[in-house]
C-alpha cells in the first residue's frame, strides 16, 4: 500500500487499526509511521479549521507491525487553543503516547522571519542514499534521498549536519498534509549515524515538531529540502534539531529529538 492509501484505511477504521508490515526500523516500526498513525487519532477530536501548532512524542516501546489501539482524549478546548492527549497501545500497554496543541490565528505586533532554506546543489547533482539490506532500514525504500550536505551514514565524519533532498517515491501523489511530513522530516536517519564507523543501532527517545500552516499546496510525490544539526550527543544520547522546507524553500516544520545510541 502506498502511503496515501495507509491514510484512507487509518481514517476508515476510526482507530481500530493495525501497524502495516513493510515500515520496519530495526527491531520496530518507523516512527515517524507510528507518530503519524497517532496524530491522525488526535486530529479527529479537534474542529476541522484548528491550525496544528506543536506535536511531542515519547517512544516508550518498541512498536511492531501488528495490531494496535489508539485512543486520544481532548483535555481542553478554549477559545484559541485545543489540547490533545493520545496514546498507541499494543498488548494493553502504551508503546506510543502524544500530545497535540493547536491555535487559531489571530492578529499579533510580534513577526518573525523562518530559516531561510539552504543553498543545495539539485537533486540530480547529489549523492542518492543507497539501499543496503540488512544494514539500512526497510521503511526506506518507501522514500528517494539525495545528500547535499553531510556524509553517509557509518563514515566517521566529526561533520554534525546531515541533510538533502527527500520525496515519497512508493506512489504517494496528495496534497500533503501533516502525516505526510511527520513521516518525510522523520525519514533521514538520525545525524549521528555518519559519525559512527560501524552500524550501530539508534533510535528516538522523544519528539517535538512544530508545523507552519497553512501548509503549501504541494505534492508528496516532490522534493523537499531537509537539513538537521547534532546539538549536543553525550552518555549514549544525542539532541538534534532538524528543519523541513518545500521546494521553493518555504519552512513547513522544525523539528528537535532527544536519540539514544548504543555505540
Amino acid at each position: 500500500m502506498t502511503f496515501d492509501e495507509l491514510l484512507l484505511d487509518w481514517r476508515d477504521k476510526h482507530g481500530a487499526n493495525v501497524v502495516p508490515t513493510g515500515w520496519s526500523q530495526g527491531r520496530a516500526t518507523f516512527g515517524g509511521l507510528v507518530a503519524a498513525m497517532l496524530y491522525e487519532k488526535m486530529a479527529a477530536e479537534v474542529i476541522a479549521e484548528s491550525s496544528l501548532r506543536s506535536l511531542t512524542f515519547s517512544f516508550v516501546s518498541p512498536v511492531s507491525a501488528d495490531a494496535v489501539k489508539v485512543e486520544a482524549q481532548l483535555l481542553r478546548a478554549g477559545r484559541s487553543v485545543t489540547q490533545v492527549q493520545g496514546q498507541l497501545l499494543q498488548n494493553n500497554a502504551t508503546v506510543l503516547a502524544g500530545l497535540a496543541s493547536f491555535g487559531s490565528g489571530r492578529e499579533s505586533s510580534v513577526k518573525v522571519d523562518t530559516p531561510a532554506a539552504p543553498e543545495f546543489a539539485s537533486p540530480d547533482k547529489c549523492i542518492a542514499l543507497p539501499y543496503i539490506e540488512g544494514v539500512v532500514p526497510e521503511f526506506t525504500q518507501k522514500y528517494d534521498y539525495r545528500i547535499a550536505r553531510g556524509q553517509l551514514p557509518f563514515s566517521g565524519t566529526t561533520e554534525r549536519q546531515l541533510g538533502g533532498w527527500v520525496r515519497f517515491k512508493d506512489g504517494s501523489e496528495s496534497t500533503i498534509g501533516i502525516s505526510h511530513l511527520l513521516t518525510l522530516i522523520d525519514a533521514w536517519p538520525p545525524a549521528t549515524l555518519p559519525m559512527l564507523k560501524v552500524p550501530a543501532p539508534a533510535s528516538s527517545l522523544t519528539w517535538t515538531l512544530e508545523l507552519m500552516e497553512p501548509l503549501p499546496q504541494r505534492s508528496a510525490s516532490d522534493w523537499w529540502q531537509y537539513l538537521a544539526e547534532v546539538e549536543q550527543a553525550e552518555d549514549g544520547y544525542a539532541v538534534i534539531q532538524a528543519r523541513l522546507w518545500d521546494n521553493a524553500g518555504r519552512l513547513v516544520a522544525l523539528s528537535r529529538q532527544m536519540v539514544t545510541i548504543f555505540a
